[in-house]
């Protein structure tokens, strides 16, 4: 009998710094789906989207705002597409639409959520994240083996309490590791 190996998820991935890609050079990733069968899929929790520029929200009935939207780039695939990254007690996901990644957190693509994160005073620990990181079956596997990633339990005051720009280095250090001390060798990806 051939077992499927368990589920990497939820997990964060943190990406050594080999790992040369510019969507994932410095990255904290939370692992949100992992099966041998159809890969896995991430959002990256440390990319603040920068721009200048409008960002419309379609909603109907149309939400007016004067507030200003933060956006994260969640990975480079599919960036057309959003949701809501959200942190919030047991029984939130249910109320607000959305699927449990793990305890205290939960994706949602609720129109109410997003209306909320327009109004004047938004819900603190809530994202609006852009794009996901993916996949393929086995890729994972192949880039945890070239140590491209480390593996670490999920932290929900990482994600909504540490500065962005500080999250990678706080990761490492979580497990114990001096990000300064990490091997260095020859890119992955």
């Amino acid at each position: 009998m051939i077992r499927a190996k368990p589920s990497l998820a939820p997990a964060f991935l943190v990406s050594m710094p080999q790992l040369v890609d510019p969507n994932f050079n410095r990255t904290v990733i939370l692992l949100c789906q992992h099966s041998e069968e159809d890969g896995a899929l991430g959002l990256v929790v440390n990319r603040p989207l920068v721009t200048t520029g409008r960002v419309v929200v379609n909603l109907d009935p149309p939400a007016a705002t004067e507030c200003e939207l933060e956006l994260w780039v969640g990975g480079p695939v599919e960036p057309q597409r959003s949701w809501m990254l959200v942190g919030g007690e047991p029984g939130d996901a249910e109320s607000a639409g959305g699927i449990a990644i793990a305890d205290g957190l939960y994706l949602s693509t609720s129109p109410e959520l997003l209306r909320r994160m327009l109004a004047p005073h938004p819900p603190a620990q809530v994202r609006l994240v852009v794009g996901h990181a993916g996949w393929g079956p086995g890729q994972l596997e192949a880039e945890l083996e070239e140590s491209a990633w480390l593996i670490s339990d999920i932290d929900r005051d990482l994600i909504f309490t540490t500065p962005p720009s500080e999250m990678w280095e706080a990761a490492i250090r979580r497990l114990g590791a001096d990000p300064s001390a990490l091997h260095t060798s020859r890119g992955v990806h």
